[in-house]
Parts: structure tokens; C-alpha cells; sequence
């Protein structure tokens, strides 16, 4: 049971995150299915005991699944999604979303579709009136 709940992601160490991306991507994971997509995978039992961590400290809780324990978020991936997103622009952006769009289209693989592009502009547009309602 966990002792405390937190749902801030910036708390977690680099592995803590990486688990946590496992579990966010799958929504149902085992010890072994993480440890699988792990990069430069720690042992098996590593990756449990931080699995039991991540449950004490709130970020995942366990079930029965026959023989073994499927592990599952216990907050909802928009709202971490949403965390990491603010952390992200503090650290690297100081706060401007203007650097971090730049940023991203610099390092993307390839350049925004037409369609990306309408509908980025599209989120544009309302939060431009999301502002002036204000």
C-alpha cells in the first residue's frame, strides 16, 4: 500500500522515468515486459524493486494476474503527460513555448505535414481567443 501519493513526474530519477514510460505505453505491464524495453537493461530484480518504489511512492499499484504482478499507472497519463510538459519548459525553455516549438521542429525527424501544420495553427487560433476571453 502506498505511504504517500505524488504524481509529479519530475520527481523520478532517470530509470524511475523510463519504467514509468514502459507502464504508460502498455497500461497493463509485467516486471519482465518492462525489463524488455528497458535500454541497457538492469536485472530482473533491479527493475522490481524499483517497480515496488514507484508503488510506494504512488506512481503505480500491482495486480494478480496468475502466477506474477501486472503493474498499472495510478494517475491518468494526460495529467503526467502535462507535468513532464511543464518541467520540460522550465529546465530547457525558461518558460517559453516559443523556444520549445522551435526547438521541436529543429530536431524532428522530418518537417510537419500540411495537416500538422493546420491543425498546430488551429491550437494557435483558440488559445489566441482562449486569452483575449480572459
Amino acid at each position: 500500500m502506498p505511504t504517500h501519493k505524488h504524481t509529479d513526474s519530475t520527481e523520478l530519477g532517470r530509470r524511475e522515468r523510463q519504467i514509468m514510460d514502459v507502464v504508460h505505453r502498455h497500461g497493463r505491464v509485467t516486471a519482465a515486459e518492462i525489463r524488455d524495453e528497458l535500454p541497457d537493461p538492469p536485472s530482473y530484480s533491479a527493475v522490481r524493486g524499483m517497480l515496488r518504489l514507484l508503488e510506494e511512492k504512488g506512481y503505480v499499484r500491482h495486480e494478480w494476474d496468475g502466477p506474477r504482478y501486472v503493474y498499472l499507472p495510478t494517475a491518468d497519463p494526460e495529467r503526467v503527460r502535462k507535468s513532464a510538459v511543464r518541467h520540460l519548459l522550465r529546465t530547457f525553455f525558461s518558460n517559453s513555448m516559443e523556444s520549445a516549438v522551435a526547438a521541436m521542429l529543429g530536431v524532428a525527424e522530418q518537417p510537419p505535414s500540411d495537416e500538422e501544420l493546420r491543425r498546430m495553427a488551429k491550437l494557435i487560433d483558440e488559445a489566441r481567443r482562449g486569452r483575449k476571453k480572459k
